[in-house]
């Protein structure tokens, strides 16, 4: 039997000698990888984060003691040895494990997360209740390099820093968040580690002062005074002191010992203290130390080669080329991500067209006025970002590029359902929250040749701020008549039919002409709209619509609170057409994780369950009419 066969919650490691939490570490990532493969997942920030895990809960008393993962996608190791070891082969899977912390699944996960730079803040929440309610826990939150990029991070740094409130922040350094980490951050942390020699003065420093007798508060002044001094020549600003915290580093992070304790020794201190630990994403499996990127997120993989399944053109390798097309034809075009060049398919953009490319980090707010400032000088800005992460710099958005109407185009990756990352990442919010703000344009493509043509057109649009919001992945097996021609506000007769309407956004176009086949073999004839504006509406064809047949079905990969079905209604009762219309989304509930067809299923947005929704919604016997 394996030594991790015999550890199910973190008290069974209290105990273990120093080599056997080293063999314990070999078999959790021999674990990992092989379930990993199996379930897909993060695995390259987890292989990282082995020993500094081990470490946490060897030296802390969870659940009483409190830790707050940022991002969460790095604690598989934390519920390995919080009781959730049998259940892996769920990860991420409908009904299984989540794929990040979630308080409803074990007392051991403090704090819900999935978007990153939050942790710091929610820790030092912790940390100020706990103090007003006379508790004595420690709290503790694990940060990445690439999420201190985060302004919200410096903002609870701040804080903190000023509060002299006892919370312990460790900052996991692995040199990479995604994709490599790119600023001043990280050029500072850089030179953090390639220059300990402050740590050594100072330790030396202090043992000495402790071996003098005492002699008064001159001579410890004095030196405090030369410590800073040393600090001052060998590490200029040491930022996080300046802010007000006691740190400790850089350590390496896969030195159990060192680690346990350097978080021993943080316990002892009064006020916030940060601990920089190094570490190496991948660790441990050849594949993901080579090319941490792939392996930071990915689906089941063949361990042998680190090979996963290839897919056909997705949506995001389709804007890559276009993008590059266009950025050959006009110098005033440029890109910008968020930390996310490759998962929004601009790498190869970025190797084009190296000083018309701008990641700024995990800094999705700075992105979006960074892009209006481009904008409002004569640029045209390309901010490539996932439906989830744009909706953290909504202010931006609407103040600082739709009440000026700049022509900044938003490219909305991972929109609608995205799976198996589960409620943090669905990006089924974006129509909600960008079509109430005036001057905004909003598409979505029903095929990926669609959305060539609408990249193709939005290159050119210059009028207001436009959205594209397109699906992760690739088409399904449908295939369609496409229009040449791209036409503000027009929408598409995708099939013409008399009985019923089904207006449908973006891929549930797909769904909806599969539906229509259905019905058509329970005698209703059902027209099929592409609605490839969803914002301006087609308030000429939408009047046609209503007109024409005797129940409408909106149907939409979004919420129905705020979406594009009420904005049909509210245009339609404006004008006092009265007849029965069926919105078909996503009702007022978050959707957690699952494959995405599973997820469509379940909520009713496959063909079968648009099907059924529409027979449930029909009134009277249609049988024949087609």
């Amino acid at each position: 039997m394996s030594l991790l066969d015999s550890i199910n919650y973190p008290q069974d490691i209290k105990n273990l000698k120093l080599n056997e939490l080293y063999q314990l570490a070999d078999e959790i990532r021999n674990f990992l990888i092989s379930s990993v493969s199996k379930t897909g997942g993060h695995l390259a920030p987890n292989l990282g984060v082995v020993e500094l895990t081990i470490a946490l809960h060897r030296v802390f008393n969870m659940p009483d003691d409190k830790i707050v993962w940022d991002v969460g996608h790095q604690s598989y190791v934390h519920k390995i040895l919080t009781g959730r070891k049998d259940r892996f082969d769920t990860l991420r899977k409908y009904g299984g494990l989540s794929g990040f912390p979630r308080p409803s699944e074990s007392e051991y996960d403090s704090f819900s997360t999935g978007h990153s730079s939050t942790s710091i803040s929610a820790a030092l929440g912790f940390a100020k209740a706990r103090d007003i309610k006379g508790d004595k826990n420690d709290v503790v939150a694990v940060i990445g390099d690439g999420a201190l990029t985060g302004g919200m991070a410096f903002e609870a740094l701040n804080h903190a820093g000023n509060s002299n409130t006892n919370v312990i922040v460790i900052l996991n350094d692995n040199e990479m968040s995604i994709s490599q980490n790119v600023g001043s951050v990280s050029s500072y942390l850089a030179k953090i580690r390639t220059q300990p020699t402050y740590m050594n003065i100072r330790d030396d420093l202090e043992y000495m002062v402790k071996k003098i007798p005492a002699v008064g508060n001159n001579l410890y002044k004095a030196a405090e005074r030369v410590k800073e001094s040393v600090k001052c020549l060998v590490v200029k600003g040491m930022l996080f002191e300046e802010l007000g915290f006691t740190y400790l580093g850089p350590i390496d992070g896969h030195d159990i010992k060192e680690v346990s304790s350097v978080l021993t020794r943080a316990k002892k201190i009064r006020g916030p203290v940060l601990i920089h630990v190094i570490t190496k994403k991948g660790k441990g499996y050849y594949f993901a130390e080579k090319k941490p990127d792939k392996f930071h997120g990915i689906g089941p993989f063949t361990i042998e080669t680190g090979e996963s399944t290839k897919s056909k053109a997705s949506y995001s390798s389709v804007f890559g080329e276009e993008i590059i097309d266009a950025a050959e034809k006009n110098e005033k075009l440029v890109a910008i991500t968020a930390a996310m060049p490759d998962g929004t398919g601009l790498s190869d953009f970025a190797k084009r067209f190296p000083k018309r490319f701008f990641d700024v980090g995990i800094a999705e707010q700075h992105a979006v006025s960074l892009s209006a400032g481009m904008a409002s000088s004569g640029l045209k800005p390309v901010f490539a970002v996932y439906s989830t992460f744009l909706q953290r710099a909504y202010d931006q958005v609407l103040h600082d590029v739709a009440i000026q109407n700049l022509p900044v185009m938003f490219c909305i990756d991972r929109s609608g359902i995205v799976g198996e990352d589960g409620e943090t990442h669905q990006g089924v919010f974006d129509i909600s929250y960008l079509r109430t703000i005036p001057n905004m344009v909003i598409m979505s493509p029903k095929s990926i040749i669609e959305f060539r043509k609408m990249l193709k057109w939005g290159f050119m649009y210059n009028d207001s701020p436009l959205a594209i919001r397109y699906p992760r992945g690739c088409d399904g097996n449908l295939s369609f008549n496409e229009e040449d021609s791209i036409e503000l506000g027009k929408w598409e007769e995708v099939k013409k039919g008399k009985d019923i309407a089904i207006i449908a956004v973006g891929k549930m176009v797909q769904h909806s002409l599969e539906a229509s086949k259905e019905l058509e073999s329970k005698g209703i004839n059902s027209t099929v709209i592409n609605a490839k504006f969803i914002k301006p509406l087609d308030k000429n064809m939408l009047e046609y619509i209503y007109k024409c047949h005797d129940i409408v079905f909106t149907v939409e990969d979004n919420m129905i609170g705020g979406g594009f079905g009420e904005s049909v209604l509210e245009y339609i009762t404006s004008i006092n057409s009265y007849k029965k219309t069926v919105l078909i989304g996503y009702h007022d509930e978050f959707i957690h994780h699952g494959s995405v067809d599973k997820l469509y299923e379940e909520y009713g947005l496959d063909s079968k369950g648009i099907t059924s929704t529409i027979l449930k919604n029909i009134k009277g016997d249609y049988h024949g009419r087609g």
